[in-house]
């Protein structure tokens, strides 16, 4: 399987997760607020910090984001591209982010892609402090209680990276069982999610969010992505008994590597390592 070596030692424990409580809910970005507050504001309706959402067709601008790109430093294996800020509005084609909190406020992770106003096609990585709601625009959201992901300054990646830690329960009403994780590099997307179902006894889940990196990717259409930096945000997801009689877990994803060239479809199981991170909740099914 493909590796990349990072600039820090690996950490012992491969999978940081956290055990919460969690919901999934609706509900609709306002217009003229900046991205990170509409989605603050979302979530807190519903009595949580924090979660993570997917969407669809949206618009935004002002707008800001950078793309994956190579590290002219060995202080990382890969980095960003200088911030792009494209005039006019941007229609996003779809995106998955992590709300939680930097610096004790709150913060996001989030990618996707998107059409620019002069209708080049692009993607990356949304600049939380430059971008904003144009129009009002509807994502589907899980919130989780109990669990909040969190920046910290990551050593084997030399970034800072959200993770999953404990929290306070905030009261809200939750509905399922539900994990927040954080997968670190250097080991396979579906396979990692795979030995950790087994290990929780979890035998059919969904995936909730869904926003990092791999190593390019392998796609069971046939596709492949060389670059090995990307920005990748996963579109649906489950894991559950396939016909080997054993568990699988079905990835489905869009990313855009340091090049530009865009990509979608759904991963190959054993063959899609995770590059600096990858943030998910799994919401347990059975």
């Amino acid at each position: 399987m493909r590796s990349i070596k990072q600039p820090g030692a690996p950490v012992a424990e491969r999978i940081q997760w956290v055990e919460a409580r969690g919901r999934a809910f609706s509900f609709t970005l306002q217009a003229g607020l900046p991205l990170l507050e509409a989605a603050r504001r979302g979530f807190a309706a519903e009595g949580f910090a924090g979660g993570v959402l997917n969407f669809g067709h949206g618009t935004l601008g002002p707008f800001g984001y950078v793309m994956p790109a190579l590290s002219k430093t060995s202080e990382n294996a890969a980095f960003y591209s200088d911030t792009f800020r494209p005039s006019g509005v941007t229609r996003t084609r779809l995106g998955s982010m992590t709300l939680g909190t930097r610096d004790g406020a709150p913060f996001f992770h989030c990618h996707g892609l998107w059409t620019e106003a002069d209708g080049c096609a692009s993607g990356g990585h949304m600049l939380p402090d430059e971008t904003v709601v144009a129009e009002p625009f509807e994502v589907e959201a899980f919130g989780i209680d109990g669990a909040v992901f969190t920046a910290e300054p990551d050593p084997e990646t030399n970034f800072k990276l959200f993770g999953p830690v404990a929290a306070a329960r905030t009261g809200a009403r939750t509905t399922s069982r539900a994990f927040a994780l954080r997968l670190r590099p250097n080991q396979d997307f579906a396979l990692c999610l795979e030995d950790f179902c087994r290990a929780q006894g979890i035998a059919r889940a969904k995936i909730h969010g869904g926003v990092g990196s791999t190593i390019g990717a392998l796609f069971t259409h046939g596709g492949v992505t060389e670059p090995f930096a990307t920005e990748l945000a996963v579109t649906a997801g489950t894991i559950a008994v396939g016909s080997s009689g054993a568990l699988e877990a079905a990835l489905d994803v869009a990313l855009i590597d340091y090049t530009g060239g865009l990509a979608e479809g759904r991963l190959i199981r054993g063959d899609n390592p995770v590059l600096m991170t990858m943030e998910l909740v799994l919401e347990v099914l059975g």
